[in-house]
């Protein structure tokens, strides 16, 4: 198809993109609204070997998934309840966190999610200080050479609300929208690929001349019927 065919494709049948696109946007910011809101509290707990050798810092970097399994544990987590006073089980609570190790900066970064933004702070501080304390108790039976010390490098500076996202999600929704419009006026051309509307389109699939065309249908306006000519003389007499 020749850019041109394109372009009038698009004049015909770009509303249905626009609408498409409108629609799916409106349900994005509507869907928004039917969204809890929710907060993230990240704290980052920095992790380093008491001696720096290349042994030390490989043994680090393995420990840091099991720190990982370790700070995720109903253990962890009950101390936390416990700690905190919070009324949920261990289950909800590791529901709301998650713990991501980063080995290229030797930290562990707690994130959690809650409803009530101080709720999701506390549990996060709280969270990484029962893990500091329980790697503490772990060093005093380790040689000084051998222990890790843990602690934090960032607390929680801040809570952000992090769902629902109208405007994110109406864009999304929008360009959603585009995509399955530009999907339905694919259909449609497919289905009406064989119809050949233009003498060009004609010359192009068959190889042969167009010589005559069927002019479009015209409506028919009624011709006004021809008054008598007595009615033609008369005047509507003035008062």
């Amino acid at each position: 198809m020749e850019l041109k065919e394109y372009l009038e494709i698009l004049r015909k049948r770009g509303w249905i993109i626009v609408v498409m696109a409108l629609l799916t946007a409106m349900a994005g910011f509507l869907f928004s609204g039917l969204q809890e809101p929710t907060y993230r509290a990240s704290i980052q707990v920095r992790v380093e070997p008491a001696r720096i050798d290349w042994g030390n810092v490989n043994a680090v970097k393995t420990l840091l998934r099991s720190y990982q399994v370790l700070i995720y544990s109903h253990q962890i987590a009950q101390k936390v309840i416990e700690r905190a006073q919070l009324d949920m089980t261990t289950d909800q609570l590791l529901q709301y966190m998650k713990v991501d190790p980063d080995e290229s900066n030797f930290t562990i970064r707690i994130d959690v999610e809650h409803r009530d933004p101080e709720v999701a702070r506390q549990i996060a501080e709280t969270t990484a200080q029962v893990f500091i304390e329980n790697r503490e108790q772990w060093n005093q039976k380790q040689r000084r050479e051998d222990r890790v010390d843990v602690s934090i490098r960032d607390r929680v500076r801040n809570v952000p609300l992090v769902r629902p996202r109208p405007k994110l999600n109406a864009l999304a929704g929008g360009v959603l929208g585009v995509l399955l419009g530009v999907v339905v006026i694919l259909l449609l051309e497919w289905v009406e690929a064989d119809i050949l509307r233009t003498p060009e389109a004609v010359r192009r699939t068959l190889g042969l001349d167009v010589l005559g065309a069927i002019p479009p249908e015209r409506k028919h306006v009624p011709e006004e019927t021809p008054r008598p000519a007595w009615m033609r003389a008369w005047r509507r007499p003035t008062s």
